[in-house]
């Protein structure tokens, strides 16, 4: 084989699985369809779990430069419309539902479920294109071929490995292919992958454009005639949702005219857009492929599943996607998978991918304009500006509550790790950038470490004090940084089941 891996796609989740396997040391090529980044407007905003994973590989740094500047930005756009500019950080809204704003002011951030979140709580506001940036920089200083320019046009694949072909004339051999080419994926229809869902009913444009008119309008998301609008919170963003059905031709190049035109039926105003820096258009088909594994062909981020960007969930299922993939197919490339090990990809990972869906059909439905919607949108909104309403979205919205179906009796098993904090300073995700399991020793327990020591160089074993949970007695975490085991008082019970369910047979 000329390849452990290929992946088809070079945007955010193909570099971030590729990372992922390079720390794994697995030999990984990323071909990427186009020559330069796309730098058309996609999603703005990173949720929690997202912000956790770059996080637990030293991505941090470089993530947070970028969000000042987005700070800095809205600022501006702020200071335009007579508000902010200088004073005090603006309050970032959790999240909107169908439109509806949610401000962090009700939200119980004392909730059990987001405790010890950490740094990443910082994290909010980043463009995708800027996530790619961090990602393919990352992943070349880990060393990982990227070509650009070179789109897959076949393959062929057996229980032995997978023989790609590309539109140049080459070919190359790998042990398995991983598609990660969005929502139109080759590799998705080419293997013969099932991709059922719904139709389209709206037509959505997003745009970065020079506007006049707008000084009257609202911020914040607004509904209006046939659909919504938005303005900001970025200068010159606009957005429209019409309920008129999907485009007659979604690749044909989105007009100044077409933009106002739309920008002006939604919201009554005497908008004009006098240039047009990037735009595209979206609708809300949803659709999710029925396994996200054939053999030795596998399908990740927007490849998997599609659906409309409202709630901003599209890049950080296929962020998570890739953090899950990654060390189960290293795992499984370097002989130490246990059995079924690969196969808890689709099993962890699809649930997830199924509520998105569900999520966002839900918000296209509470968006219609007719007098009956109006009403129940009414209802929801109450609702949502409750405490618990506004804590429940911010819960729901950050990633919080996604948790695998692992066995355990702690209630921690399963759901992704605090961040905790110990005595000498450091913090969890400090101690995860290598990409390893970690099996945490937090009451100097030697039949802890007697037993973690048979999985020395796939589990590191860490003695520490957590003073943050100082209950917790031990705790094993996978790579992805969710929790397969945990203990209080002092009992391994059930550890050594746990790390063979994960990590293999005992070196």
């Amino acid at each position: 084989m000329n390849w452990d891996v290929v992946i088809s796609g070079g945007g955010p989740v193909g570099l971030m699985l590729a990372c992922e396997l390079r720390l794994k040391d697995v030999n990984v090529l990323v071909v990427e369809r186009l020559a330069e980044p796309d730098l058309t407007i996609k999603a703005g905003s990173v949720n929690l779990t997202t912000a956790e994973a770059f996080y637990r590989r030293g991505l941090l740094p470089a993530v947070d430069a970028v969000v000042q500047q987005n700070f800095d930005k809205i600022q501006e756009f702020l200071k335009s419309r007579g508000a902010g500019g200088g004073g005090p950080k603006p309050a970032i809204p959790v999240g909107h539902f169908a439109g509806i704003m949610v401000a962090s002011s009700g939200v119980h951030f004392d909730d059990p479920a987001f405790r010890d979140v950490g740094p990443a709580a910082n994290v909010v506001v980043i463009q995708q294109q800027a996530v790619e940036a961090v990602l393919a920089e990352r992943a070349a200083e880990l060393g990982v071929e990227i070509r650009r320019g070179v789109e897959v046009t076949g393959f062929d694949a057996d229980d032995d490995g997978v023989t790609v072909r590309f539109g140049d004339g080459s070919e190359e051999h790998a042990g398995w292919l991983v598609g990660a080419d969005g929502g139109r994926s080759f590799v998705r229809k080419h293997a013969g992958f099932e991709f059922p869902g719904t139709d389209p009913a709206v037509t959505g444009r997003q745009a970065l454009a020079e506007l006049t008119g707008t000084d009257a309008l609202p911020g914040g998301w607004q509904h209006g005639n046939g659909g919504l609008y938005v303005h900001g919170p970025m200068p010159g963003r606009m957005l429209t949702v019409e309920f008129d059905g999907p485009p007659a031709d979604r690749d044909a190049p989105v007009t100044a005219q077409e933009l106002e035109d739309s920008f002006r039926r939604v919201s009554g105003a005497d908008v004009r857009v006098t240039k047009v820096h990037s735009a595209t258009r979206f609708t809300d088909n949803a659709r999710q492929a029925t396994t996200y594994r054939k053999g030795r062909v596998l399908l990740a981020g927007d490849a998997a599943h599609v659906h409309s960007p409202f709630g901003g969930q599209g890049l950080n299922l296929g962020i998570g996607d890739a953090v899950n993939l990654g060390w189960k197919l290293a795992a499984t490339i370097h002989g130490w998978a246990p059995d079924g090990l690969l196969d808890t990809y689709t099993t962890e990972r699809h649930p997830i991918g199924e509520w998105v869906l569900e999520w966002t059909r839900a918000q296209v439905a509470l968006m219609r304009s007719d007098v009956r919607t109006k009403a129940l949108r009414q209802v929801v909104t109450d609702l949502l500006l409750t405490d618990d309403g506004a804590t429940y979205l911010a819960k729901k919205l950050s990633g919080v509550l996604h948790r695998y179906p692992i066995e355990g009796e702690h209630d921690l098993t399963g759901r992704g790790a605090p961040d905790f904090a110990f005595a000498d300073g450091t913090r969890l995700g400090e101690h995860l950038q290598d990409g390893r399991a970690l099996l945490l020793d937090l009451a100097e327990n030697a039949e802890l470490r007697e037993t973690g020591s048979g999985w020395a160089g796939r589990v590191t074993t860490l003695t520490a004090k957590c003073v943050s949970e100082p209950s917790l007695t031990g705790v094993l975490i996978r790579p992805d940084g969710h929790i397969a085991w945990a203990s209080e008082g002092g009992a391994t019970t059930g550890l050594d089941a746990s790390l063979r369910r994960w990590f293999g047979k005992p070196a």
